[in-house]
This record gives C-alpha cells, structure tokens and sequence, in this order.
C-alpha cells in the first residue's frame, strides 16, 4: 500500500490540536474511515485555508507515516457545501449525517456505496429548504440514515412479521431483535410502529435521496422512522448519536 496517496473524502469532523494544527476525520472513496493531521491549518497563511471544513468533499493528497493518524499534504474542493454550514437547519441535518457515518463506519475499508450516499446526501442538502421541525425529523435526514442502515445490513424488515413470518396480520410494532416489524401478537415490548410509519419508512428507502425533500411524510410517520433509527443504532452498535437530541 503507497505511504502517500490521491482520494476524495468527505470531511466529518475536526478537532484542534496544538496551537495550529487540527485533526480531522474523514470519510474517503478509497479508505473508509481515516483520522488525519492538517498541519498550520489554524495559522492565517495556511495554504489549506478554510477547505478542510467540516461537511467539505474534497480531493486530498494524504501522506500515511508510522502512526494512526495519516498527514493532509495537499487539499482541493470538489463541493465546499459553505451555505449548509451558515445556515443552522442545514447545518444540524448535515451533522447528524456526518455523525451517523462516523459511528456507523468506524474502520478503515473501502465502501462505494456507503461514500457515493454521503456526497449524495450532501448534495442534496444544499438543494433542500429549511423546515418548522427539529432537524432529526427531517426526511432527508431519515432517508439518509435509513440508507445506511441498509448499506450496513440492517437493513429493516417491513413485509410481514419479523418475528413469526406472518403476512396476513397487521404490523404494528418494530423489534431490532427480530429485525424489523412485528404483528400484534410478536409485538410485545416493541417499539410502536403505526401504518402511516410503515409507509413513510418504506418511502425513505425506495425514493432516492434527492427525493427525499418531496416526500410528503407526516409527523407521526417521521417520528416513527426515527424511532425505527434510534432502535436500531442502539441495538446494533450500542449507541445513540448526540445530534439526534439536539
């Protein structure tokens, strides 16, 4: 593998480091998850200027020395996406996106699609207006989640009875022990699940994510693929993401 190599990434996070320095995490097309030091970035001359901000897709030149962090030597835009961060509705949607492939895809491997849907959602965003509800229930938020949920194989079951197998009774539940909806008589302790929810889920996952902002999702539709979301990151990483509560 070359110490020093070309990529595109998206930039998902950064910290400061030192009086200068940052360290940003990125998600790459031909990496995955990588952690990297942008050196002097901080100072006023830097020559990376304000291209490494978070949410920025980007072509980076990367330099992987002895440690885990890898060195930004060189860095141009592809989409600076500078209006979703200066506004703060775009800006909360960008983030719980950035956060859900930061814990979604912790590891260093190659994942087409789990990249080609980042730089789509992202665009995207940009092309979405502001809405009166929290962020986290925003379509294009929950399609994106839902997207990658099933790029990472959890994919939820909404056909017939998770539990049982039954596709004549009515789905009422969501169980992301069983993976996916459940009938009324599997559906004890799960997650309520309405037939609107259902619907607007199924929606999420079939319309591609430029769509996403036409789709007519109610509230309690929204608030159910949320909490479809919400299960199944606690179910099967063991988390919760920090932007959601916002």
């Amino acid at each position: 593998m070359p110490r020093t190599y070309a990529t595109e990434a998206v930039v998902l996070r950064s910290l400061r480091l030192g009086e200068a320095d940052r360290i940003v995490h990125l998600y790459t097309q031909d990496r995955g998850r990588i952690g990297a030091v942008a050196k002097g970035i901080r100072k006023t001359k830097s020559r990376f200027g304000g291209r490494l901000e978070p949410l920025s897709h980007v072509a980076l030149q990367l330099h992987q020395g002895s440690g885990e962090l890898q060195t930004v030597t060189g860095v141009d835009l592809v989409r600076s996406h500078s209006a979703v961060r200066e506004q703060p509705y775009h800006l909360s949607v960008g983030l719980i996106g950035a956060e859900a492939m930061l814990r979604l895809f912790p590891e260093q491997e190659r994942n087409d699609r789990a990249f080609v849907a980042l730089t789509r959602f992202l665009d995207a965003l940009d092309e979405t207006s502001a809405r009166s509800v929290r962020a986290a229930l925003d379509p294009l938020a929950l399609s994106f989640q839902l997207k990658l949920l099933w790029v990472s194989g959890y994919l939820p079951h909404l056909t017939s009875c998770a539990e049982c197998g039954a596709d004549d009774a009515a789905l009422v539940g969501y169980s992301p022990q069983a993976g996916g909806a459940v009938c009324r008589a599997c559906g004890v302790g799960s997650l309520p699940l309405s037939p609107a929810g259902i619907g607007g889920i199924e929606t999420l996952l079939r319309e591609p994510l430029a769509s996403a902002k036409n789709t007519g999702l109610s509230e309690r539709a929204a608030r159910d693929a949320l909490g479809v979301v919400t299960a199944s990151y606690e179910y099967h990483g063991g988390f919760r993401l920090r932007t959601l509560s916002a």
